[in-house]
């Protein structure tokens, strides 16, 4: 949906930067304008592609989490917590290092499907993470 909404609002804000009236056509509308709005039209593309590209790719080594405007690989021995609780909005990982790392690709909106990826999320830590301690999990 984010990467159809991304294409029209390409076209839609082409088309009205190609259209918008000059002062050929009686207008107020200059050339600053028109890239203006053209320019409009493929910053919002460019969110809503990086919307559509969030996720969390496991590998034997490492989880690289992608999110709106960051992308992090955090190896499975420095996850220390996994949230899930309460108001969150995604799932949270506590790392090693005091930082706390956002998963926005499980979103609580998502219901039972995200509270399962959330299970998973936390049976990969605990299968990948460090061997003599398992990760304090918090899921609701």
């Amino acid at each position: 949906m984010a990467i159809a909404a991304a294409v029209l609002s390409v076209v839609i804000f082409g088309v009205v930067a190609v259209f918008l009236p000059g002062p050929a056509q009686a207008g107020n509308w200059r050339v600053g304008d028109r890239v203006f709005f053209a320019g409009l039209g493929v910053a919002m593309a460019y969110l809503l592609w990086r919307y559509a590209s969030i996720r969390a790719t496991p590998t034997r080594e490492t989880l690289t989490v992608r999110n709106l405007f960051t992308t992090r690989a955090v190896s499975w021995q420095s996850v220390v917590d996994v949230k899930f609780a309460g108001g969150d909005p995604w799932v949270s990982l506590e790392l090693d290092d005091t930082d706390v790392l956002a998963v926005m690709a499980i979103q609580k909106a998502d219901s039972t499907f995200a509270l399962a990826e959330a299970r998973r999320l936390v049976a990969l830590v605990q299968a990948l993470g460090p061997s003599a301690a398992s990760p304090d999990v918090t899921l609701d």
